[in-house]
């Protein structure tokens, strides 16, 4: 069965870190293209960050120099290592994986980051 799985999430004040991961299995493998994404309640889903097959990584510029995506093959696990946390990074995050012809979805991890 082809499932992402995040963990990680919590409440946290601001300025605090907190490291999300993603399991995957099935056939998505983290060596290709993964994203992470986050969604607030009435907004839509935003681009956050990208790992690409070759390593080259990319950020919204809401969270560069704070955010890093990455990844363990053997684990078939990618990470989000989050730093100096702000309120309006508060949302449910999700990572995924474009295999065309699907997109895949984990189910979400809340992220909370209080003042």
């Amino acid at each position: 069965q082809v499932q992402l799985v995040e963990s990680g999430g919590g409440l946290v004040q601001a300025g605090g870190s907190l490291r999300l991961s993603c399991r995957a299995s099935g056939s998505i493998l983290v060596r290709n293209i993964m994203d992470w994404y986050r969604q607030v309640p009435g907004k839509p889903r935003e681009l956050v960050a990208t790992i690409t097959s070759g390593g080259s990584t990319n950020y919204a510029d809401s969270v560069k120099g704070r955010f890093t995506i990455s990844r363990d093959n053997a684990k078939n696990t990618v990470y989000l290592q989050m730093n100096s946390l702000k309120p309006e990074d508060t949302a449910v995050y999700y990572c995924h994986a474009l295999r065309l012809p699907r997109d895949y979805w984990g189910q979400g991890t809340q992220v909370t980051v209080s003042s």
